[in-house]
């Protein structure tokens, strides 16, 4: 039965799709025939949606006349439960049913929607995109073969209208390439996120009054929110799941709130709008929150606005402001202050976001205090990493980070990383920058590896402790030897100064090869001697022009008796603040430079995660023999080729 269904849903979305598309060829290009079949296969949803009691709203609605538009709104959702309604006499079968003015027709129907839901067909750009058909004499036939296509909830459940928007979504995608990853993330990296985020809930899932919260900042066509509210349906049938979504580009914005809208979901699920510039839902938590923030894009635009932000204490971006080229760790900070408070509810609040590799150890002033921020607060539960060319726009590697206001117990001070990038299948048919898929099998060692938390392989997890991913930066170096020898060029250097004089050379000849060390005292005393006086500064310069490298000198001091930095060798060591230093040293740098110093005192400190550092294996190289025999052998095949190639 249940293949049945599948194929049915299979067979529909492949008639919108290819049938619809006969209409559009040679009128639009092939690359945008999603965004007209998409609004109309909205269309015909909702209008089939409102079909058995339409002639009533209708009535109903009129005897409002000149009623508050939202009084109206709110009447009819009591009377028929219905979140929005139409109040048009119009529908497809009528429009189709006659050639003339088809388009203002349309337009008639179309305007007849509730205001709850207008800027969905504002969003698709529904009226231009009409008028091309229109203009073309194509638009009769499209509203015609959309008026036949039975997508009623008594045809297609909302779970199943779901899946045929998303085949039509997909196959749009297809057409317009890789772009459209801009605002649609992969079913397969979405389903991951998910079930590492529901992890650990089963009890608190269960039972009659369960409730969840499920909020996406940059919802995109809001894939993340239904396959995140599916997951947690199959777990628990009775469970009251309510859906938030923001989205800043109108495209996608109708593509999500229309596919919220035709699947059940609350018209005012997803609003449009600026995450950045205005949280559309401040002030509020959520219990799940899944992001996948813009990569590398520059949001100087809205700098005034988030700076302003940031200046109110405790705020969402008050932790640190990453560089105007990349705005995804604002992105980051965001979606943890979304996250309800541990108590409430008593399970918190946990965050699944995308990002690229740079949030993980970007050293400038912003990234790190956000991640700063993060490891105090004990919120980072996990960092996945993912395999490479997963998402449809890009094919650099990503991470998605676990965040968790009220961990379980034993993961509390901890974080764990999962090396997921080699858990991937090639697809058959790459989608843009898209060639590799996780299926469930690929996941199912990732979310092990999760679950079973310190137990798991080390292969493709470690667990590690905020300490570790601090570290102070300890600037290492060698103390010079140095010996005093006279010379014609220390003497010219000397003779800039006014203190110096010609009665200061034979003082500087007689002390050539004086312990270099001792050369403050010897020269004051020689100075004296010779009825010469010597500033401090002059004696300064003096050690200064008379310094020479001796390494069978003693390690040299100035005459405060501070050590002397060799201005040929000096380092940068890295050292995790879960280390104790001077085992480091004597470990890391000792045995190589025995004479090494350093200063903890001056060492600045800071944080990163080197992931892949962390799960780096050495490979050993291969053998001159092994690469000499590959050498060799495609010169043999170039020299066949070059033969068929001259024989013919």
């Amino acid at each position: 039965m249940a293949e049945t269904a599948e194929a049915s849903r299979k067979t529909t979305a492949r008639i919108v799709w290819e049938t619809a598309d006969k209409y559009l060829r040679n009128i639009v290009d092939e690359e945008d025939y999603g965004d007209y079949i998409l609004p109309f296969t909205v269309l015909r949803r909702l209008e089939c949606m409102l079909a058995d009691n339409k002639d009533d709203v209708v009535k109903y609605v009129k005897s409002f006349a000149g009623m508050p538009q939202h009084l109206i709104d709110i009447a009819v959702k009591d009377r028929f439960g219905l979140g929005f309604y139409n109040v048009s006499p119009l529908n497809l079968t009528t429009i189709a049913s006659v050639d003339d003015n088809v388009d203002k027709s349309l337009k008639s129907y179309v305007d007849g929607f509730s205001n709850n839901i207008a800027d969905i067909w504002v969003s698709f750009d529904f009226n231009r995109r009409a008028k091309v058909l229109a203009d073309a004499n194509r638009l009769h036939a499209v509203v015609k073969h959309f008026s036949t296509l039975p997508l009623g909830p008594k045809d297609l459940s909302d779970t199943g209208m779901g899946d045929v928007f998303e085949d039509v979504m997909y196959r749009a995608f297809n057409k317009k390439g890789k772009a459209a990853g801009n605002f649609y993330t992969p079913r397969d990296a979405i389903k991951l996120m998910v079930d590492v985020l529901i992890a650990n809930d089963d009890d608190t899932l269960a039972g009659e009054s369960a409730a969840r919260s499920i909020y996406d900042p940059t919802a995109g066509s809001g894939g993340m929110l239904l396959i995140a509210q599916d997951a947690l349906r199959r777990m628990n049938t009775k469970i009251d799941v309510t859906l938030y979504g923001q989205e800043l580009m109108p495209s996608a914005f109708a593509l999500g709130k229309a596919d919220l809208l035709i699947q059940g979901g609350r018209p005012d699920a997803i609003k449009q709008g600026n995450t950045l510039v205005e949280d559309l839902y401040e002030g509020q938590n959520f219990d799940y929150v899944l992001s996948n923030p813009p990569f590398g894009t520059d949001w100087s635009a809205d700098e005034k606005s988030v700076r302003d932000q940031a200046k109110v204490p405790v705020s969402r971006f008050s932790h640190g402001l990453p560089s105007t080229a990349d705005g995804q760790m604002l992105f980051l900070a965001h979606c943890a202050s979304k996250l309800s408070p541990a108590g409430k509810n008593g399970q918190g609040g946990r965050a699944a976001v995308v990002s690229n590799a740079a949030p993980l150890f970007n050293g400038d002033k912003g990234p790190t205090a956000i991640r700063e921020w993060l490891l105090d607060e004990d919120l980072i539960d996990a960092i996945i990493a993912l395999p490479p060319s997963m998402f449809y726009g890009t094919g650099i590697p990503t991470y998605v980070w676990i965040l968790d206001t009220n961990k379980d117990p034993l993961r509390k001070g901890k974080i764990q990383l999962i090396d997921g990038s080699d858990q991937w299948t090639l697809l058959r048919r790459p989608m843009g920058e898209k060639r590799r898929e996780m299926s469930t099998t690929d996941r199912h060692p990732v979310l092990e590896a999760y679950k079973a938390f310190a137990d798991a392989d080390p292969e493709i997890s470690r667990v590690m402790a905020p300490d570790d991913f601090r570290f102070r930066d300890v600037a290492v170096y060698k103390q010079a030897r140095l010996s005093a020898r006279f010379s014609i060029d220390a003497v010219e250097a000397l003779r800039e100064r006014k203190d110096f004089e010609e009665g200061h050379v034979s003082v500087l000849e007689s002390l050539d090869g004086t312990s270099w060390n001792e050369l403050p005292q010897a020269f004051t005393q020689a100075v004296k001697a010779a009825g010469l006086k010597a500033s401090l500064g002059l004696v300064d310069a003096v050690m200064k022009a008379l310094a020479v490298p001796d390494e069978s000198a003693p390690p040299a001091v100035d005459r405060k008796g501070n050590p002397v930095v060799s201005s040929g060798w000096k380092m940068t060591e890295r050292v995790q603040l879960s280390e104790d230093l001077a085992e480091h040293m004597a470990r890391e740098v000792l045995p190589f430079s025995p004479d090494a110093k350093w200063d903890e005192g001056k060492a600045k400190q800071g944080n990163e995660i080197p992931f892949t550092r962390i799960f780096y294996t050495p490979r050993a190289p291969r053998s001159l023999e092994e690469i000499d025999s590959k050498v060799q052998g495609l010169m043999s095949e170039l020299a066949a080729m070059f033969k068929l190639v001259s024989d013919q």
